[in-house]
């Protein structure tokens, strides 16, 4: 099995676009580019004082927008695809989506992958969007794009989200191929339209090796019932970590309020398979449940006074590059084609940002080692 890292292309300020000749080199399957209005870390959190990262940059949610940074980034490359990580169907009308894409896949000379997602509350309901049945409306999403992508003149769709009354997309796919889709998805009816629909898939979380399998298994047994060759979908991750040199470097970062953050993304259900109460109480739900501007610092404070190391270290990957590489590797052994290593240590603070760098690419060079993929 073939296996490759991605990287990601920060879309927040200051944008770095820098990088990009190095990330074009070869060494990556893909660059993913995250969409977002706002980040997960709460407002009351990120102040000096908790981190110093709060004196470089005023707010975590500093956040550009997705798709024109890809688009800049198509014009700046000239060989590794791009990937939106993803954009969900409700802040964007998936007729827009459809024309996006092919716009930057134009400018990308046809290495665009439109990555999509059912959205988040965070980015949705403070902003007025209707966060109500995100699944459905994600999968009707889904369909207007194709049939615009697919029709040849104006369209006709009546739909429960979406209507079309002579619509009509001409501009044609470049060199005859659309985008492909890649689709984040966790939930039994989001695997079954992945099956389905996607080309690519990753999942928003997977808490251990067996996890991803069950999931992957279940995308690839929708892809069957439907016809498709369950193989020719790509199996992606994001794998969040925390790579330190030795122990006391992991202590280090484990005493950072940011990397302790971290399990408010984690819901009380999947840390209590781990064996603990979830600090925010047993209805959180995690990622879903963030709202950065309505937890206050009193919240923080009985959060983080309950915070204990196992409980972050349960649910993430630690160790040196060696050591996390050998545990990203089991994954590989479960179907993972396509790795993101996100090391959350670089979270611990300013000192820790250069090291972390270092740290994931010695992560990587490690796990292509192992994988018999290092050049």
């Amino acid at each position: 099995m073939s296996v490759q890292p991605a990287a990601f292309l920060r879309t927040t300020l200051p944008l770095d676009l820098s990088r990009l000749p190095e990330l074009d080199s070869g060494r990556y399957h893909s660059i993913w580019l995250p969409d977002h209005m706002v980040s997960f870390w709460p407002d009351s959190l990120w102040t000096p004082e908790f981190t110093d990262l709060a004196t470089a940059s005023p707010s975590p949610h500093r956040h550009l927008d997705g798709l024109a940074v890809a688009a800049a980034a198509a014009v700046l490359t000239d060989n590794v695809p791009l990937v939106s990580a993803v954009v969900d169907t409700v802040r964007r009308h998936p007729c827009l989506l459809a024309q996006t894409a092919l716009t930057i896949d134009h400018l990308a000379g046809g290495r665009f992958i439109l990555g999509l997602g059912s959205g988040e509350s965070e980015n949705t309901v403070p902003y007025g969007f209707d966060f109500s049945r995100p699944v459905a409306r994600f999968e009707e999403a889904l369909s207007v794009i194709r049939l615009l992508w697919a029709s040849d003149g104006p369209v006709d769709f009546g739909g429960q989200f979406y209507s079309l009354h002579h619509a009509r997309l001409d501009t044609e796919p470049y060199a005859g191929r659309f985008p492909p889709i890649w689709i984040g998805a966790s939930g039994p009816r989001m695997l079954d339209i992945a099956g389905r629909h996607a080309d690519g898939w990753w999942p928003a979380g997977a808490w251990t090796p067996e996890h991803y399998a069950e999931m992957l298994s279940a995308v690839r047994a929708s892809a069957e019932r439907a016809g498709r060759d369950p193989m020719a979908i790509t199996p992606c991750f994001i794998q969040v970590c925390l790579i330190g040199e030795d122990d006391d470097t992991l202590a280090e970062i484990l005493r950072a309020p940011l990397v302790q953050a971290f399990l408010l993304q984690v819901s009380a259900e999947t840390l209590r398979g781990f064996g603990f109460e979830h600090p925010m109480g047993a209805g959180w739900r995690g990622f879903q449940d963030i709202d950065p501007a309505a937890l206050p610092r009193e919240r923080i404070l009985e959060f983080l006074g309950n915070v204990q190391p196992e409980m972050v270290l349960a649910v993430v990957p630690h160790g040196t590059p060696e050591q996390v590489a050998e545990i990203v590797k089991t994954y590989v052994d479960a179907g993972l084609q396509v790795p993101k290593i996100l090391d959350y240590g670089a979270m611990a603070g300013l000192n820790y940002a250069e090291a972390s760098a270092v740290n994931v690419r010695a992560t990587e060079d490690e796990l292509l080692r192992l994988c018999g993929s290092l050049a």
